[in-house]
């Protein structure tokens, strides 16, 4: 009975340690460390990058780098940017098909017992969100108007959007 309980409670425990926590919108400390970075190229042209620990949703990656490009317009006194190019580093989903392979052995006194045993994995449901280690954008500070344009941000706007709805931020 006690056995039985202790794995109970450490397949819980397991389980709350895969979960993942959201990453959180803060400065890099380093190169390669989670948080945001950028790099300036010209007067008014950037590379933004946001870097997630252990990856995250690409979606959650690619909209804290869209904030920290909006931030980065505003403190230069601008009021809206263009994206000239998008870069996602993918992790693994871990939605794919998969074979597994196991041996094991016990004794119990006198007598052993050996097993082999091999395993398919099929996904079903609905497929896994994809995932991304970081999102870098290049972007550049326009002037005047705003472009009515996909690629062209209100950086005001989308800055107070998206931090209504990102967590950690």
């Amino acid at each position: 009975m006690i056995g039985r309980l202790l794995l109970t409670l450490s397949v819980a425990l397991g389980l709350a340690a895969c979960a993942s926590t959201p990453p959180a919108y803060a400065p890099a400390a380093g190169t390669n460390s989670a948080g945001f970075s950028e790099q300036q190229i010209e007067a008014n042209r950037y590379f933004v990058t946001y870097r997630a620990p252990n990856g995250a949703d690409a979606a959650l990656v690619q909209d804290y780098a869209l904030l920290r490009a909006a931030d980065l317009t505003l403190l230069n006194g601008r009021e809206w940017f263009w994206v000239d190019r998008r870069g996602f580093d993918s992790a693994p989903s871990g939605g794919g098909a998969s074979i597994g392979f196991g041996v094991g052995g016990a004794t119990f006194g006198r007598r052993s017992a050996t097993g082999v045993g091999v395993g398919v994995n099929f996904p079903i449901g609905a497929p896994a969100p994809a995932r991304a280690r970081s999102a870098t954008l290049e972007i550049r500070f326009g002037q005047g108007p705003k472009p009515d344009e996909a690629n062209a941000y209100d950086a005001r706007s989308l800055s107070t959007s998206l931090r209504a709805r990102l967590p950690g931020r």
